[in-house]
């Protein structure tokens, strides 16, 4: 039905997209055919005129920005609101240029496109080296990857099959937006594919005088700098984030390594984009104080023993609900569905508990037990909870601890409450209302329930984050442990995550738990979400096989469509229905069984795994049945490269985790493709259907035969926890019996809706979890913003007033309503140097308008004096480093505020509130005193500092050099010292003394003696022979 109301108009959305790309399909192979006739030097000429073109078509708007950046950098007598004018428009002139640019490069692109073939057709036998391995080039792009590649430069996601090309396709868009010049990213999910994908397109860039560059983790940040320079720059997402994030910390402009972001293609974008993007980037330090990883290690015992006690109780009660189960009474049956309930929310992964699960009477009791309890809003739960220690959530990862829990703990000697948060609204209500207690007492009864509830709250995370640990993270599933060290696999890839560690506590609890050494907690620097990391790029596009499902999230969060392109050759691999097996036991023997029938037939073998733990375990099955294999997983990746070259050859049997499904081709001898191709055996349905649809593809690339089926079984997770009682049921039904399968399409379709069910789930996790990052990104875009106004040299004069009057307005309205006039008056001479004409008189009598412009004038009055005294260029620095000082340091703290709120945030929905809501609330209250902080701490710092004038012999007859303070920093800085003609007298000396007197007078070092390598006295953060002690100097002006 559905194919004959397409029919009816026009087709499918994905034959409507290709559809319209034909016409400029049939130009670019005109032009192609045209292009033959050029000589080399002629046809490279087309890079250059197709440049100056681009060039031509957005001239007058770069002479515009370029020249409101000038006005930026060296008019003084701009005030604030033209200042802000004049950023808004270049913004909009930034977004002019981008949208003249991709009118052009449409205009350009039938003839780019044919270039680009004609040099591929002409490099055909060229041989060159490629990640060490020789290559002859064979390729020519067909007239599907021309599709592919006109999709992708419309900034959109094509979706091309295994072994179509996909990484010649990007060559395409990548030539024709380099020629704007701003540089273009190829994105992809690991540095040897980013090397190898850069070595082995590089022939055609070559050729047509397109510079490359590649990134690659260890690289210097001078070496980066380089590589981004390139007209197109191939590195993974981490790199480009990281980049992004090291950029917005330097402390001087040259040591900024990325240009921008204009456009960026992402390969396998599915796997960036989706499965990377609940992980945010976070660059990290340690904490100075208060770390917790003495307390995780502490707190082991204590869990250990009740994660002990709580199995043994689960033992008994499973065993319990066993026997009643055999007597056939009906109140022994309910009784049981108790036993059962309680074990499943106390230890759902209990072996024994799995086997009684798998009898589908048993598993319709425990639901229908369940249900039971759960109406009237699940007021009856907690009968079955109480008996507990603690009750686990699979489904949504969190664990509860029980009131029995909380006694077993505590030992006899120790405050019982000590593991109950204390309702803090109550309490605090209650000491307000308390006449008895003086205000100094409330004070310091407030000051103590705070630390109290403080010292719980990080208490109990420690517990509940040490339960997580060991009852939802299993080691060489979630986690490996190599060399003392915890190492996260990713769940998608199967590959180790390096340097990667679970957030909130949760890798230190299971480096407790495992007995390695706990790490120091860190501290948030600089952090970021993929989501938004790519949302910075005026264009982006994206290339996978396995982008269709997930083609709504596409849209929702990147505004990104999704093209599936016709593979060029039709797809001869047969999908066969899902063979469902009771056990794992039953499926694994399965298993190998099929291997060995696949290899008696001549065929090679692929068998897909979900964790390291399967894997291995498979390995030994397939070692007893003496069948010849190699295991790729997370622990052998650095053999890939060695194991998927010969994964193609007959008898090859390869055992792989999810990390074989991407960026990897296995070619067919001959003997394969004539016995049936690749034959793929997938062990486990994944969650995304998607990657179960990525290790199919494996199989059957440009045309050749293969197979591919899964082996599941009611024990896996997907059919444990979303929908394997039906199943379960069918089987009971149809007698089948032990060690056989069921097989049928209508199976294969209840597993694929239990695949639905759970990227609904996660995709509803991601959107929420983007609003809350939604916040943090409009603050960063704000902060990052700027602070780039300041990095980047331009005047922050009118800004600095600007905040300084705000400031006066603040204090004023803080001083004027009981009449301070000393108090205001002195926090204006504490901050700012300054003594504004205002008697107490004025203060309590004339407006508040007229106050500030008392204020005002003898603020702008010290400023302009000071400025006459140090210089312009001395100034414009001071007022660089006094933002990038402030914003630093306030951020940083920021950062650590907004994690705090974050993590206690979801406790507001006990009180019936939104914690998205609550959430945004107290963000931008907290943002706004950040705001405020900023701006105190760059007035201040602006208005206070005074440079210390390290002077040399009167002798020398040298001026004497001012030095302009630094800002502490992480990353890499160059020295900031800058000259002046004169040594700088003292603020309220005459400015117009002679230089001769000064140059002739006796200087006495009064200083105290500093050590080259030893902290600056000034407090700028750095080594004193980079600071004061540049110009050779050993002392320290006292």
């Amino acid at each position: 039905m559905l194919k004959f109301l397409q029919s009816l108009f026009g087709g499918s959305k994905h034959e409507k997209d290709v559809k319209q790309l034909l016409p400029i399909v049939e130009q670019i192979n005109q032009q192609f055919a045209a292009l033959e006739s050029l000589s080399n030097d002629e046809l490279r000429a087309k890079t250059q005129e197709f440049r100056e073109r681009v060039v031509e078509a957005v001239a007058d708007l770069r002479s515009e920005a370029d020249e409101i950046r000038e006005r930026l950098r060296t008019d003084l007598a701009m005030d604030h609101s033209d200042r802000s004018n004049l950023y808004a428009r270049l913004t909009a002139n930034e977004r002019e240029q981008f949208e003249a640019t991709q009118e052009a490069l449409n205009d350009i692109l039938p003839e780019a496109f044919a270039v680009v073939k004609e040099a591929c057709r002409r490099l055909v036998g060229h041989r060159y080296m490629v990640v060490g391995n020789e290559q002859t080039w064979d390729m020519v792009p067909y007239d599907v990857q021309l599709i592919g590649g006109m999709v992708l430069h419309q900034g959109k996601i094509a979706e091309m099959g295994t072994g179509e090309g996909k990484t010649l396709v990007s060559t395409l868009p990548l030539y024709l937006n380099s020629l704007a010049g701003r540089g273009v990213h190829l994105v992809t999910v690991n540095d040897y594919l980013a090397r190898r994908d850069r070595e082995w397109m590089r022939p055609i860039f070559d050729f047509l005088g397109i510079n490359t560059g590649c990134i690659q983790s260890d690289m210097r940040p001078d070496d980066r700098k380089v590589q981004y320079a390139a007209d197109i720059t191939w590195g993974t997402n981490n790199e480009f984030g990281f980049d992004y994030l090291r950029d917005n910390m330097v402390t001087d402009p040259q040591d900024m390594v990325q240009r921008g972001h204009w456009f960026a293609i992402v390969d396998e974008v599915d796997s960036v984009l989706i499965d990377e993007a609940r992980t945010p980037l976070i660059i990290s330090g340690p904490v100075t104080a208060g770390s917790t990883e003495t307390a995780f290690v502490d707190m082991r015992p204590r869990i250990q023993r009740l994660v002990d006690a709580q199995a043994k109780f689960v033992n008994s009660i499973v065993a319990e609900a066993e026997k009643l189960l055999a007597t056939g009474y009906k109140e022994d049956r309910v009784n049981a569905g108790v036993n059962l309930l309680r074990a499943n929310r106390g230890m759902p992964k209990q072996s024994k508990l799995l086997k009684m699960l798998q009898d589908p009477d048993a598993m319709k009791l425990l639901r229908d037990t369940e249900l039971d309890y759960l109406r009237d809003q699940g007021q009856r739960m907690h009968i079955i909870d109480k008996e507990l220690y603690f009750t686990v959530d699979e489904k949504n990862h969190s664990i509860d601890i029980s009131e029995k829990g909380r006694e077993l703990l505590t030992s006899s000697q120790e405050d019982p409450e000590m593991f109950v948060i204390p309702d803090i609204a109550a309490q605090m209500s209650a000491l307000e209302g308390d006449a008895s207690v003086s205000a100094e007492e409330k004070t310091i009864k407030r000051d103590e329930l705070m630390r109290i509830f403080s010292d719980r709250s990080d208490r109990i995370h420690i517990v509940n984050q040490l339960l997580r640990a060991y009852t939802l993270y299993v080691r060489d599933d979630e986690y490996v442990v190599q060399d003392g060290k915890i190492k996260i696999v990713d769940e998608f890839t199967g590959r180790i995550l390096e340097g990667r560690r679970y957030s909130d506590g949760l890798h230190q609890a299971i480096e407790a738990k495992e007995g390695v050494f706990v790490e120091q907690d860190t501290q948030t620097f600089a952090t970021v979400t993929l989501q938004n990391y790519f949302r910075l790029y005026h264009k982006l596009a994206g290339m996978t096989g396995t982008a269709e499902t997930e083609a709504a999230e596409f849209w929702q969060i990147y505004s990104l469509d999704v093209v599936a392109i016709p593979t060029n050759r039709p797809v001869q691999r047969k999908d066969m229905n899902d063979l469902i097996f009771r056990t794992k036991r039953e499926k694994y023997n399965a298993v190998v069984e099929g291997v060995q029938r696949e290899l008696t037939a001549g065929r090679a073998v692929l068998v897909g795994t979900t964790s390291v733990e399967v894997s291995e375990l498979l390995s030994k099955m397939l070692k007893r049945a003496n069948v010849p294999h190699n295991v790729l997983n997370a622990k052998q990746h650095q053999r890939e490269a060695e194991i998927v070259a010969n994964a193609g050859k007959k008898g090859a049997v390869m055992i792989a985790t999810n990390m074989a499904g991407r960026g990897t081709d296995i070619k067919l001898d001959a003997d394969v493709k004539a016995a049936g191709g690749l034959s793929i055996i997938g062990t486990e349905r994944h969650e995304a259907r998607r990657i179960d649809r990525q290790l199919r593809g494996r199989s059957g690339r440009q045309g050749d035969p293969g197979s591919s089926q899964f082996f599941i079984s009611l024990e896996d997770d997907l059919m444990r926890l979303f929908g394997g009682e039906r199943l379960s049921s069918a089987m009971q039904r149809m007698k089948v019996p032990e060690g056989e399968p069921i097989e049928s399409g209508i199976v294969t379709k209840a597993v694929e809706n239990a695949q639905k069910k759970v990227e609904g789930n996660n995709f509803g996790i991601r959107k929420r979890l983007l609003e809350y990052d939604n916040v943090m990104n409009q603050q960063r875009e704000v902060i990052y913003d700027r602070r780039r106004h300041a990095l980047m040299g331009e005047r922050l004069r009118s800004e600095i007033l600007e905040y300084a009057s705000e400031l006066c307005e603040l204090w004023y309205d803080e001083h004027h309503p009981s009449g301070d006039h000393v108090a205001f008056m002195n926090t204006i001479r504490a901050k700012m140097l300054c003594e504004p004409n205002l008697t107490s008189e004025a203060f309590s009598s004339e407006s508040k308008e007229r106050v500030m412009e008392r204020v005002m004038e003898a603020v702008v009055e010290f400023y302009d004096r000071k400025e006459s005294m140090l210089g312009h260029e001395f100034m414009s620095q001071l007022e660089r480093v006094a933002a990038l000082r402030a914003v630093d340091d306030e951020w940083r703290e920021h950062l650590r505020v907004m994690d705090d709120l974050k993590e206690g945030i979801y406790l507001r929905a006990y009180g019936q509130k939104d914690p998205i809501l609550e959430y945004k609330q107290e963000a931008y209250r907290v943002f706004l005193e950040l705001i405020n902080q900023i701006n105190e701490a760059t007035v201040t710092f602006a208005f206070k500092y005074f440079p210390q004038a390290v002077e040399r012999p009167a002798a020398a007859a040298a001026p004497r050099p001012v030095v302009v303070p630094s800002v502490a920093t992480s990353t890499p800085t160059r020295q900031l010292r800058f000259s002046h003609p004169s040594a700088t007298p003292a603020l309220g000396s005459d400015p117009n003394a002679s230089q001769e007197s000064q140059s002739t007078a006796t200087v006495r070092n009064a200083g105290r003696k500093v050590g080259r390598n030893e902290p600056c006295p000034c407090g700028s953060g750095m080594k004193f022979k980079a600071c004061h002690g540049a110009s050779g100097a050993t002392t320290y002006p006292a």
